[in-house]
C-alpha cells in the first residue's frame, strides 16, 4: 500500500528534520544510560527500571520510525507567486459572519495543525472550504453546531 502524501511547509519539514535529530541523537543515549544503570543493578528478571527503560525505547524507536516516514512521504509546499487564492502555506484573514469576529489562520498540511496557534489543516472543515477562494469571498462550512459563513478579508 503507498504511503500517502504528507503536505508541508518548509517551517514544518524543518522542525520535524530537527526533533527526528533530536530523538536520534540526544533521547537514544539518555535511554541507553538508563539502560546501563538498569543493568548495573543486577537480576534483570524483577528488575522494574529496566522494564522501563525498555519500554522507553521501544516507544522512542517507534516514533523515529514514524518520523522517518513522514519525512520520506513528504512534500514540501512552495508559496505561490501573488496567486491570491488560499493554499496550503498561506495566511488568510477571516471574518465569522453571524458573530462578526474577524480571526487569522494559516492554512498547513494535516501534520502541521495546530488550532491552539491559529495553524488550521487544509483537511479540517474551515480549511477546506477555504482552498482556492479568494478576498471578498463569503464562504459556507459545514460544523457540528450547524452551516458557519466566513468571509475572506486577506489572503498572504
Amino acid at each position: 500500500m503507498a504511503d500517502k502524501k504528507i503536505l508541508l511547509t518548509q517551517d514544518g519539514y524543518d522542525k520535524l528534520v530537527e526533533k527526528l535529530d533530536y530523538m536520534k541523537s540526544v533521547r537514544r543515549i539518555e535511554i541507553s544510560e538508563r539502560l546501563k544503570a538498569a543493568i548495573a543493578l543486577g537480576d534483570l528478571s524483577e528488575n522494574s527500571e529496566y522494564d522501563d527503560a525498555k519500554n522507553e525505547q521501544g516507544r522512542l524507536e517507534s516514533e523515529i520510525s514514524e518520523l522517518e516516514a513522514k519525512l520520506r512521504n513528504s512534500e514540501i509546499i512552495q508559496s505561490a507567486e501573488s496567486t491570491g487564492k488560499v493554499m496550503i502555506g498561506s495566511t488568510v484573514r477571516v471574518r465569522d459572519v453571524e458573530l462578526d469576529e474577524e480571526e487569522t489562520y494559516m492554512i498547513v498540511g494535516s501534520t502541521e495543525a495546530d488550532p491552539d496557534n491559529n495553524k488550521i489543516s487544509d483537511e479540517s472543515p474551515l480549511g477546506t472550504a477555504l482552498l482556492n477562494k479568494t478576498a471578498g469571498v463569503t464562504v459556507q462550512v459545514h460544523a457540528p453546531v450547524g452551516v458557519l459563513e466566513f468571509e475572506i478579508l486577506e489572503v498572504k
